[in-house]
């Protein structure tokens, strides 16, 4: 089968929307940081829409590990598809928003030299949680991390997210130019605020001077983004090919609904993102918590309990009808009451949503896939709910329930004895702190606790959390997933009928 590309587009069937404008003509507005699945099905998205209206955001992606993206669509001239499923039908599109596509490692300083270049004007990132070289708990930077220090002594060959974003600033500031916008497009607590402290204090590591400038002249607006990506395996690819009658090497497997939010506050210019669905406000924030925890909580939720109980995907999960009770439990019961006021939004209406966006049989988004990088994750998803519930003196159950099952997760083996395998950046840690304590919940409970980095400091000196979740873990060790799931669901519409 012939590939896709520039030379073959015109034989797509029809019903397949193609770009609608000239490919050649696409400047390079956009330096975007870790081109996974998700950028490619979400903001490339948006951009590409917008492209023949104005030419000058095309968007050079950039791996800043690994070259597979690159080798996959360097032949394909940069295009792919994304195809949205439902379970009742399939919407597939090509896009061509790619100018390019850069492996950070193989020529750092060359990178470094396209963050100058002057048509450059945002430096947009989806790098995950662990991306950022940040305490999660407290969103510092980590001084100690690997990368950091080497980048603070080689900005012109630098390795990090933040690296790289600091060591063009430099390179544009020292050229009299002006800075491009920074726009952090990943799961944080006010991500833009966040990412701006830790470019001003990684600065700082190196030049005084440079903090401040960036402090003073940089401007980093928060989004909040929302579309279900899963990871595209072999099977997408051969489905996808077949449909085309071209073969796409790395194609997109996404869902219908997208949203992307995006605080007005650019420092020069900025596509029309709204003409294509994005949402420009002056707040993200409110829109950002209700995402992070209700869809976000609810996902490592779903991915936790679900993969201890056999589920491979998410779909498979919400078929578990005490799980899928459990969550919607969760969601209205222990989340919805933490959320500000949404200025009339609907919020049952989401979450209702939510749940038949994690029922989507076309998705196979599987648990393990949410499951990794937890240490990350869970100040962000389900710790600042806790707090915030344990404030105002109401009870915690389900949402203790989820932080078990990331410790079940993390001791290493699941119900039938077999190894999990811990992809996080603690993996070594946790892995140490569990085999020493064993499958005992009384033992591994405050184990995992003295972990600052994830819990901070109040949460694990907070008897209602830690009895809570250590009862929880003993069950999910005794009792099994699917047992403790179905009498903690018992066990609280019994508290609410008293």
């Amino acid at each position: 089968m012939d590939r896709l590309g520039t030379a073959t587009l015109h034989r797509l069937p029809a019903g397949i929307v193609r770009p609608d404008y000239d490919r050649t003509t696409v400047a390079t507005g956009i330096v975007h940081l870790g081109l996974g699945a998700f950028h490619r099905g979400h903001q490339a998205v948006y951009t590409d829409a917008l492209l023949k209206d104005d030419s000058r955001w095309g968007i050079l992606g950039v791996s800043l590990r690994s070259p597979d993206t690159r080798d996959a669509l360097e032949p394909q001239g940069g295009l792919y598809s994304v195809t949205a499923s439902d379970g009742a039908g399939h919407a597939r599109r090509v896009i061509g928003a790619l100018t390019g596509v850069a492996v950070a490692p193989e020529d750092p300083a060359g990178l470094i030299a396209r963050l100058a270049d002057p048509a450059v004007r945002i430096v947009s990132t989806t790098v995950t949680e662990k991306g950022y070289s940040h305490d999660p708990a407290t969103g510092a930077l980590r001084a100690d991390d690997p990368d950091i220090r080497h980048d603070a002594l080689n900005l012109t060959h630098p390795r990090s997210t933040l690296g790289f974003i600091v060591g063009g600033l430099r390179l544009r500031r020292q050229r009299g130019l002006p800075p491009y916008t920074v726009l952090a497009c990943d799961n944080l607590p006010a991500n833009g605020h966040t990412l701006r402290g830790l470019a001003i204090a990684f600065a700082g590591l190196i030049d005084r001077d440079l903090a401040e400038w960036i402090a003073d002249n940089v401007r980093f607006p928060s989004t909040m983004v929302d579309r279900i990506v899963p990871a595209t395996t072999d099977a997408d690819r051969a489905d996808v090919s077949a449909a085309l009658g071209l073969d796409d090497a790395w194609p997109v497997v996404t869902e219908p609904f997208s949203q992307w939010v995006i605080a007005d506050d650019f420092g020069g210019d900025r596509p029309a993102w709204d003409a294509s669905g994005a949402q420009f406000v002056r707040d993200v924030a409110p829109f950002e918590l209700m995402k992070l925890r209700l869809l976000n909580g609810a996902h490592s939720t779903i991915a936790y309990l679900g993969y201890l109980m056999g589920c491979e995907t998410v779909a498979a999960a919400m078929a578990e009808p005490d799980l899928a009770g459990l969550v919607e439990d969760m969601m209205r019961e222990e989340v919805t009451p933490t959320l500000p006021a949404l200025g009339g939004f609907d919020v049952p209406a989401y979450r209702a949503a939510l749940l038949n966006r994690f029922r989507n049989p076309a998705l196979k988004h599987r648990t393990a896939q949410i499951a990794m990088d937890g240490s990350q994750k869970l100040p962000q998803r389900l710790l600042g709910t806790i707090s915030d519930r344990l404030a105002r003196g109401l009870p915690i159950t389900r949402l203790a329930l989820a932080v078990a099952g990331w410790m079940r997760y993390v001791s290493g083996t699941d119900e039938q004895g077999q190894p999990i395998a811990l992809r996080d950046p603690l993996a070594i840690r946790l892995r140490a702190l569990a085999d020493d304590a064993g499958p005992i919940a009384s033992r591994l409970t405050p184990a995992l606790l003295s972990l600052a980095s994830v819990f901070g400091n109040d949460l694990p000196s907070d008897p209602r959390f830690t009895s809570a979740v250590e009862t929880a873990l003993d069950s999910l060790f005794h009792q099994g997933a699917r047992a403790t799931i179905a009498q903690t669901r018992v066990a609280r519409r019994a508290d609410l009928m008293d």
